[in-house]
């Protein structure tokens, strides 16, 4: 690291991979605004590039971040900026990543570590990795998404049994109540997510992000803003399966011998049934008061 005052994030190009490394090892990864600022950078990158498929996010050194370095947040001394609005908020309380991310974590991973990590997707976690989520002992509440993010992950009691305790809880426990999806040997946790991310990246890309979004959805808004997500032609592509599984179902009863009278009557009124309509379709959308034409 050049700076080991300042700290910094920096990102490196694997294929489809963009890999974000945490480095500021001389205060256990404490975040200051600049590098919380270059973090946001990093995943704006992820998002825009369309050469760019998955991310993954780790840290160098013996810990995942300690933290904010508090002082250079809060009070006379602060240096914290707004980012650009177009930016990736690092915590998804704004702008989210539509792109799958897999954290690599060790050591300590407290307060913000956690947020950070939940915001993503996959957690593989260093069976030394040290987890606690400490704000209201200091008289303040979780800024990053923990007080709901926990919940979604953990369920109701796992979720308050750790943030009213505020205690400090290992990597084992994080895997039983669903912070972590993965626990490995030290010093593995970062290959293993990017063996993930190669894993993911050889999907279809786009069947990944609409999967992630509709699964982001319905936490947000329920079921069916998650069905709604779903892309307009599936419906069509159900219509059109469920039209050559009946067709081949009547050559295979031509095949068998006559059809009975009341398969007769199924088969017409299966014939009769239109197909289903497509989202927007027939009608005159009111904002721009023109016709779809599907």
């Amino acid at each position: 690291m050049s700076d080991t005052s300042a700290g910094r994030v920096t990102t490196e190009r694997h294929d489809r991979i963009l890999k974000i490394v945490i480095d500021n090892v001389a205060k256990k990864n404490a975040f200051s605004p600049e590098m919380m600022a270059q973090l946001s950078d990093a995943l704006t990158v992820l998002e825009n590039d369309d050469a760019l498929w998955v991310g993954v996010l780790c840290a160098e050194g013996g810990s995942f971040t300690a933290g904010l370095d508090m002082p250079k947040f809060f009070g006379p001394t602060a240096t914290v900026k707004p980012d650009p609005e177009c930016n990736i908020d690092p915590f998804g309380l704004a702008n989210q990543c539509t792109k799958p991310i897999v954290t690599a974590v060790q050591g300590i991973c407290y307060t913000i570590g956690i947020e950070l990590m939940l915001s993503g997707d996959i957690v593989v976690a260093a069976s030394d990795a040290r987890f606690c989520q400490m704000e209201a002992k200091r008289g303040i509440a979780p800024l990053g998404g923990a007080h709901f993010r926990y919940t979604a992950r953990a369920g109701w009691g796992n979720a308050m049994y750790h943030l009213l305790l505020c205690d400090e809880f290992n990597a084992a426990e994080a895997y039983r109540i669903g912070l972590v999806q993965e626990v490995v040997e030290p010093g593995e946790q970062i290959d293993r997510a990017m063996e993930l991310a190669r894993i993911i990246a050889a999907n279809a890309p786009l069947g990944i992000r609409v999967t992630k979004t509709a699964g982001r959805k319905f936490i947000e808004a329920g079921e069916q803003a998650a069905i709604g997500a779903i892309p307009a032609p599936l419906p069509l592509f159900i219509h059109l399966n469920c039209q050559c599984f009946l067709d081949g179902w009547r050559l295979a009863r031509l095949h068998v011998g006559k059809r009975t009278a009341d398969e007769e009557a199924d088969d017409g009124l299966v014939r009769s049934r239109p197909r289903p309509r497509l989202p927007g379709e027939g009608h005159t959308d009111p904002s721009s008061a023109r016709t779809f034409d599907c």
